[in-house]
């Protein structure tokens, strides 16, 4: 495994990060989730890879993914020998201070652990005023529960001002950004990403993989996810028909440097200078195809083969109004 810091800040974490909405209790959010035992399992399977950086929510499964993450760790790690990850606003009063405030505390409960090495905003609250927002991650940071702050899918200019309230008082910076970027996705290089990199803001986008549309040289598979994940099916299922001379591309990559899809795909976030992609898998073969793409060095042809045919796409993940109370998942295909 390989390893970098998380932004400015001197938490160390790996190039890879394990995405936790695959963990929980199945039903509360996706019928395809892990179970506790099933969940240690990859957990366990990560920390061997010398995987130290887990991602999950205090919405993934109703809190329950953050009680596995919680307890794998307990059983098979010392606490300061990884970094997790959190995020908040799918709940009552989305980012105001006294939201935040609570749904730390709830958060700290089900991970067992008295702080969270990295605490994420999900999404740009539009009725909270930003200087609340950052002051009060600010004192979350003061207080020791939290290491660092982070943000995930905004605009560029929401992240900015975000930043510069932060800098203006004095306050926590957001170390690291968690947003939507993949071959099939790659809209936030116009604004956020330079931005983000302007400041020295890891970068560890979510969905790498597309849903698994660039593992596979077809669009879809028989495998529960495929069949029932509905909001896979809005983020990707417009643009099927673009999308999948990029899926070939990835295809011919893999064949000529006789390695996974998957591994291509992985390879070229690391060659675009993201940090750490935040894998999520329900198979511990997964993990293996994903560490193993650290040997995959793609050539700048390489690179420039697999954006030749990216056309650009309605925006998925970054919201323009907060949706109402209780709704969890975005871009759901009806």
């Amino acid at each position: 495994m390989e390893y970098t810091r998380l932004g400015t800040t001197d938490i160390e974490v790996s190039k890879l990060c394990i995405g936790c909405m695959s963990f929980g209790k199945a039903g509360l959010m996706h019928d395809w989730t892990l179970d506790e035992a099933e969940s240690e399992k990859v957990i366990k399977h990560a920390l061997d890879l010398g995987i130290n950086f887990f991602d999950t929510a205090n919405c993934y499964s109703s809190g329950t993914s953050e009680e596995y993450l919680g307890k794998a760790i307990k059983n098979n790690v010392a606490r300061d020998k990884v970094v997790l990850a959190s995020k908040v606003y799918f709940n009552d009063g989305r980012l105001s201070k006294e939201a935040i405030a609570r749904e730390i505390d709830g958060t700290l409960k089900r991970l067992g652990s008295d702080y969270l090495d990295l605490y994420i905003i999900h999404r740009f609250d539009f009725d909270t005023p930003i200087e609340e927002t950052m002051e009060a991650l600010n004192e979350l940071v003061k207080s020791g529960k939290v290491r660092a702050i982070g943000a995930s899918a905004m605009y560029g200019y929401q992240f900015y001002n975000m930043q510069l309230a932060a800098k203006e008082h004095g306050w926590t910076p957001f170390s690291t950004m968690e947003n939507h970027y993949n071959l099939l996705y790659r809209e936030d290089e116009r604004e956020l990403i330079p931005i983000c990199k302007q400041m020295g803001v890891l970068l560890m986008p979510y969905s790498p993989l597309a849903a698994g549309h660039l593992t596979r040289p077809t669009w879809n598979t028989d495998t529960l996810r495929s069949k029932t994940d509905r909001v896979a099916m809005g983020k990707y299922d417009r643009m099927e028909e673009q999308d999948m001379h990029i899926v070939s591309r990835v295809q011919e990559l893999a064949e000529k440097y006789n390695c996974k899809m998957s591994q291509i795909a992985i390879a070229w976030q690391w060659a675009k200078g993201i940090a750490s992609p935040i894998i999520g898998v329900t198979k511990e073969t997964y993990l293996d195809d994903a560490v193993g793409a650290l040997d995959v060095k793609l050539t700048e042809s390489d690179v420039a083969y697999l954006e030749e045919m990216y056309v650009p796409h309605p925006i998925v993940g970054v919201i323009n109004q907060n949706p109402k109370q209780g709704v969890v998942l975005l871009d759901e295909k009806k």
